[in-house]
């Protein structure tokens, strides 16, 4: 899955499609004809090429239950379009089981287009506590974390070493070491992703978050946002554009933008998802060598971030209910996981990974990342998060290109969050 939403392609969507599970559970005893058959799976931005390997593992070893790959586009708004389409067309459909962003759970459960799932079936209990929320809605398990995702503040080691000076803990430090010591290096202080697009609803509600606010509550029956930590929030936002910290190219910038601007030398800080560290770090990298990453800062310190990643879903219409629940658990067991890290360059959902010797010798951002993704909370819960995300996306944009201050912008967002809530 991209780095996306999450990230964008700072989201990676994947999308995973079995024929699949029925809503009582199916035992794992029952034989063919009950509930076990061949699978469909399809995935959007299988980049690294990774998952191919993993489903001929399962197909050795499940004669009669094979797996079947298909590969949506590389855009999300691309894949949550055909995904839909697919699922509204009932039994004729060919998606069964779904990996799917994590933000889009609530929408797919509320609508009726996936299963509650016993949680019974799968290993939850080895997972980082906060990711199996993402996978809730109204109390009940509609699919299982496959892939998780929190945001970091990469930075230039070498240029904070240099001046003595530590790595940001918090909003004042960052925005106190972006004004000062970036322009003293020829550099631009500080960026996430502020496009109009998922990736400024997942920076901004980390903004908001990290202040001590709130979306949305009630499953997004209840509009919370207009509140004087998301004034801050918002604020700390757009008086970074206004005070230049935050260079106004950055309005354009989704993941791979960003990520290009810190890895090419010209940004001091850097909010992306872990991706962006491993092509920092990488030896084609102008800054290879010289890349450090921390939790988000906060106002008071560490702030909060978004968690991103993928869920596995199953389709309301799938056919072989004990085969799609046996594949999920499979994707979800330990050597998989350790193979969504190592071969596919994703953050693994099961907590035991994260304090393997071996895998932190490698991929040295994991202890930091793990911390990141046990203080993130998922995006706003809402059975009409498409539209959450639209309004969200416009209003913050406004105000960080100073066309509307932070406090007009949170009563704005107040008003449009509430007319998509009563529709």
């Amino acid at each position: 899955m991209r780095w996306i939403h999450a990230a964008g392609r700072g989201l990676l969507v994947l999308i995973v499609v079995l024929t699949g599970y029925a809503a009582s559970g199916a035992s794992a005893d029952e034989g063919p004809g009950d509930g076990r058959g061949p699978l469909t799976l399809a995935t959007a931005g299988d980049l690294t090429g990774y998952l191919g390997s993993v489903l001929d593992g399962w197909n050795r070893t499940h004669p009669g239950e094979e797996v079947t790959l298909v590969e949506l586009p590389d855009s999300a708004d691309e894949t949550r379009a055909q995904m839909i389409t697919d699922l509204r067309a009932g039994e004729s459909g060919r998606f069964d089981v779904l990996n799917i962003d994590v933000s889009w759970t609530s929408e797919f459960a509320a609508a009726g287009w996936i299963r509650p799932l016993p949680r019974d079936r799968f290993p939850l209990d080895a997972f980082l506590p906060p990711v199996v929320d993402t996978a809730t809605y109204d109390d009940r398990l509609y699919a299982v974390p496959y892939v998780t995702n929190a945001g970091l503040l990469l930075y230039r080691k070498d240029v904070l070493d240099e001046a003595g000076v530590p790595p940001p803990r918090t909003w004042a430090e960052l925005e106190r070491t972006a004004k000062t010591l970036a322009p003293a290096r020829g550099l631009d202080g500080y960026a996430g992703q502020f496009l109009p697009y998922e990736g400024l609803t997942v920076n901004a509600a980390e903004a908001v978050y990290s202040a001590g606010g709130t979306i949305l509550g009630d499953e997004g029956e209840r509009v919370t946002v207009d509140s004087r930590a998301a004034r801050k929030g918002i604020g700390f936002l757009a008086r970074g554009v206004g005070e230049g910290w935050i260079p106004e190219e950055a309005l354009a910038y989704k993941e791979e933008e960003s990520k290009r601007a810190f890895q090419d030398g010209r940004l001091l800080f850097l909010r992306n998802w872990p991706y962006a560290y491993v092509a920092a770090s990488a030896p084609d990298s102008k800054v290879a060598g010289k890349v450090g990453a921390v939790p988000l800062p906060g106002p008071d310190g560490p702030g909060t971030s978004v968690l991103g990643g993928s869920n596995l879903a199953v389709s309301s219409h799938a056919e072989h209910p004990d085969s799609a629940a046996r594949l999920l658990a499979y994707l979800t067991g330990e050597r998989v996981q350790r193979q969504v890290l190592t071969r596919g360059a994703l953050p693994p959902v099961r907590a035991g990974l994260y304090d393997d010797p071996d895998l932190v010798r490698r991929f040295p951002y994991l202890p930091t990342l793990r911390e990141s993704v046990l203080a993130a909370e998922p995006r706003p819960k809402s059975p009409r998060y498409d539209q959450v995300s639209l309004v969200v996306q416009a209003v913050v944009h406004d105000a960080m290109s100073g066309r509307q201050t932070p406090e007009a912008a949170v009563r704005r967002l107040a008003e449009e969050l509430a007319a998509v809530s009563s529709r």
